[in-house]
């Protein structure tokens, strides 16, 4: 079983996925959302990527403020964890995604990946590093 990230926006949702033991992140895809209200292609999309990967858990990064209040963005976000769980019947877990961008890009930086193609690698990087994230919490948890 894996664990995919994901990383709620109002154009793209990044999308990540664990190994099978559940140890490391990979960024996988983007995905394009046309229309900000509208979500219907965005959560079969995931749910294609849910089924072709044999996946048991998500997590969602929650997109609080750098003062740890929630604005209007966390809002929409809690609608669609709970929309993705009645979809997918899997549990969504939520992971504080603050700084998470910046970070995806400070890595496509030290990469090499040019200014131009970042925005196509940024979103689903960030999806990774909300996974990893979560992923190093439960591995700490184990030991």
């Amino acid at each position: 079983m894996r664990t995919i990230g994901l990383d709620y926006g109002t154009k793209t949702v990044g999308v990540a996925i664990s190994d099978e033991n559940r140890i490391i992140a990979q960024p996988l895809v983007t995905i394009e959302r046309t229309h900000a209200n509208k979500l219907r292609q965005t959560y079969a999309a995931i749910e294609r990527i849910i089924a072709e990967n044999d996946v048991d858990t998500i997590v969602l990064g929650l997109p609080k403020n750098m003062n740890n209040t929630e604005g209007e963005r966390v809002e929409d976000t809690r609608i669609f964890k709970e929309n993705l769980e009645r979809r997918t019947a899997l549990p969504v877990i939520f992971v504080d995604e603050r700084l998470t961008t910046m970070e995806a890009d400070r890595i496509l930086e030290s990469t090499g990946v040019a200014s131009k193609n970042k925005k196509q690698y940024i979103d689903k990087m960030a999806a990774a590093i909300i996974l990893q994230t979560y992923l190093d919490m439960q591995s700490n948890n184990k030991k």
